[in-house]
């Protein structure tokens, strides 16, 4: 059995490694009483057990990712996990092989929307970052 603090420890590197430090501290920063019991199973479960795991690189991950986000609708998480690229090394070309696995095994429209949804937030990653701003 996995010790609950080595899991939060790896959990925590992990997902500050692929989403970064800037983004990790403002979700803990918007957190409070009411939802760091989900925080930390958000740490635990999905950065811990799963992305932790070595059996498949960061980048695949990243592709996995974003291709079950897009097939399920969650937009704002499809975002940042593109964004989060920049840290597992999945390319534009990775992301768009994955979206067009959506379009043919999830559908046209959500694919069509995950397409218009990566092209912003690669167009973010690529936009000259604002003074003061840390991405």
């Amino acid at each position: 059995m996995t010790d609950p603090n080595d899991l939060r420890t790896k959990g925590e590197r992990t997902r500050t490694r692929v989403l970064g430090a800037s983004h990790v501290a403002r979700a803990k920063a918007r957190s409070g009483a009411f939802d760091a019991p989900f925080q930390e199973l958000l740490t635990d479960a999905a950065w811990g057990h799963v992305w932790s795991r070595p059996d498949i690189p960061a980048r695949e991950r990243s592709m996995i990712t974003i291709a079950l986000l897009a097939a399920l609708g969650h937009w704002n998480e499809l975002a940042m996990h593109v964004r989060a690229t920049r840290n597992t090394g999945a390319s534009p070309e990775d992301i768009r092989e994955a979206l067009l696995h959506v379009a043919i095994y999830a559908g046209i429209p959500a694919a069509n929307r995950a397409f218009e949804v990566a092209r912003d937030a690669l167009a973010e990653l690529s936009a000259p970052a604002e003074e003061g701003e840390n991405p």
